[in-house]
């Protein structure tokens, strides 16, 4: 196992326990899980094959560990049903997970108030008051707490919604409007679109649809949120329709979920895979094998800081295996992100996981039992878990197993990122493959240092294909991808279309109409500087080179 200086620093500050090594850190993580498998889950981890979500990699073999990524809990119309959730997420954040809810239930602003001679507030007020909880509380001691805030685009007070992050303010949420069919059928035909009461399902007035459409594309301009989800979509694909409707995912997307489910998620490492400039496909499913295995045996050892949780997540048994490093395995083939071969490469790899990860489900189910609640879902036959595949952003996990995240393209090929408030820089690893010769090309990596792209530089037109950064490639492109790997996913993918300052309202617009064609369960775009604490920006004025392996940089 060879890590970079970033990886080091990361695991020391948020994983380890103290004295504790990398080695020994999946060392317990793989007894905690199974002592039986415990070699075999090890290895997998140690060659960075497979790693879990980060709750697990931090709790497992505590005392009480807490080992899910993500969760949904329900907000219903009363304060007791508000503030009763409220102190559920903070459980769930002091244990390490992260938080998803839908306010579409709580009736609007100036809406009466039973008993009272009050008017109601609505939903965007107590969004704030969650907010503000979760700046008191670190996820588990070790990082801050995440959360997602659905509406539905009906609700009265949606446009409130929509421009709630256009001048800042919750940070600690993304926002997602929840979109069905009626709404699509109004904008398609020029129509009004009506907005419903959720207290007593009365119409409380009419808007254009259209203007709706363009008031999420213009804040989404501005600050990056919201995000759309297609709820029509996702519930036509939901496994367990008996169980209820899906209004709500955890916080970056990827994980639809019904209220009081959590899920455990956990990530292939595709560059890991590759075997003498080729796919070992044999590697690939053994470690789908494992991988889903121990994704489902966590189910059981887990900790589950609510009651109500620990029952929905024993009925549907959900578990979440994506893929990181996506852009870097394509680099290593030499295939350029932005073509065909691309969403081929992307088409095969992501139905070869899906198809090897239902045929262990099945073999679990045959072995072990089916998820409890079968009976009310899709299933014919054994299946031991309702959900098994999800495209997570793998935001800690890239890092430590140096890659790039996710099915994202490369963000840039130089970048400083802050990790625990410390400013890291980050030379990407193509970087030493394509353009560090055996003499030190060193003139070219510099001023790639300082712009975190080759478009400009004196290089082959192919390596600039092959090196294209996330904005270079085009929007529709990113959409493509997105709604290639969605065929071959159970639950939802998190991928961020990454487009230029230069971008318009009007070609946000057009991303969101292409991924409702594409059939994508929901779309998120982010303008380059369109937020001043921009997490990761390209290139570094003030870093020197260094070409350690993945970009560990002091």
């Amino acid at each position: 196992m060879q890590l970079s200086t970033t990886a080091e620093v990361l695991l020391k500050s948020r994983y380890l326990l103290p004295g504790e090594t990398p080695e020994a850190l999946f060392g317990r993580v793989a007894a905690a899980v199974s002592p039986t498998r415990k070699d075999q889950f090890k290895t997998v981890m140690e060659e960075l094959l497979f790693l879990p979500n980060s709750p697990t990699l931090m709790n497992a073999g505590i005392p009480g560990g807490q080992l899910s990524a993500c969760f949904v809990l329900p907000v219903d119309d009363s304060i007791r049903s508000i503030f009763t959730t409220l102190s559920r997420m903070a459980l769930i954040h002091k244990s390490g997970g992260g938080t998803g809810f839908s306010f579409s239930r709580v009736r609007p602003a100036g809406d009466m108030v039973a008993g009272s001679a009050g008017i109601a507030s609505g939903p965007l007020p107590f969004i704030h008051v969650f907010d503000e909880a979760t700046n008191a509380l670190k996820q588990g001691g070790r990082r801050r707490g995440a959360n997602m805030g659905v509406l539905a685009s009906s609700h009265p007070d949606i446009f409130d919604f929509v421009r709630a992050k256009v001048h800042g303010g919750l940070e600690n949420f993304n926002l997602s409007v929840g979109f069905e069919a009626p709404f699509f059928d109004a904008l398609r035909k020029g129509k009004e679109y009506e907005l419903v009461n959720p207290r007593n399902g009365a119409i409380q007035g009419t808007v254009s649809a259209e203007a709706l459409w363009q008031a999420v594309g213009a804040a989404a301009w501005s600050c990056g949120d919201p995000g759309l989800l297609f709820l029509d979509t996702i519930n036509e694909k939901n496994p367990v329709p008996g169980l209820g409707q899906i209004d709500a995912t955890n916080p970056c997307g990827e994980q639809p979920l019904l209220p009081y489910e959590s899920c455990n998620l956990g990530s292939i490492n595709l560059p890991a895979c590759i075997r003498n400039g080729e796919f070992d496909y044999d590697l690939v499913s053994s470690t789908v094998r494992l991988a889903v295995e121990f994704l489902d045996t966590v189910i059981d050892i887990n900790c589950y800081p609510v009651s109500e949780i620990a029952d929905m997540t024993r009925r549907t048994r959900k578990v979440g295996l994506g893929v990181m490093g996506l852009a870097d395995a394509f680099i290593e083939l030499g295939i350029p992100y932005e073509s065909g071969e691309a969403l081929h490469c992307a088409d095969r790899i992501m139905g070869c996981i899906q198809r090897e990860a239902h045929d262990v489900s099945r073999e679990l189910g045959e072995k072990l039992g089916s998820f409890p609640a079968i009976d009310m879902s899709v299933y014919k036959g054994a299946m031991r878990n309702a959900t098994v595949t999800t495209v997570a952003p793998t935001g800690s996990l890239h890092i430590i197993a140096g890659t790039s995240s996710g099915i994202e393209p490369v963000f840039s090929l130089a970048f400083q990122r802050q990790i625990n408030g410390k400013p890291f820089s980050f030379l990407h690893p193509a970087v030493e493959r394509y353009l560090c010769d055996e003499s030190g090309n060193h003139s070219v990596v510099d001023r790639l240092m300082r712009t975190g792209s080759v478009k400009d530089l004196p290089v082959p037109e192919s390596t600039k294909d092959i090196l294209k950064t996330a904005a270079e490639i085009s929007p529709e492109f990113h959409v493509r991808m997105q709604a290639t790997v969605q065929k071959h996913v159970d639950n939802a993918v998190s991928k961020t279309v990454n487009v230029p300052e230069s971008a318009t309202v009007g070609d946000i617009v057009n991303i969101f109409s292409r991924a409702r064609a594409l059939d994508c369960k929901g779309i998120t775009i982010y303008r380059y500087n369109s937020r001043a604490n921009q997490v990761i920006s390209r290139g570094c004025e003030t870093c020197r080179v260094d070409t350690t392996r993945f970009g560990g940089m002091d």
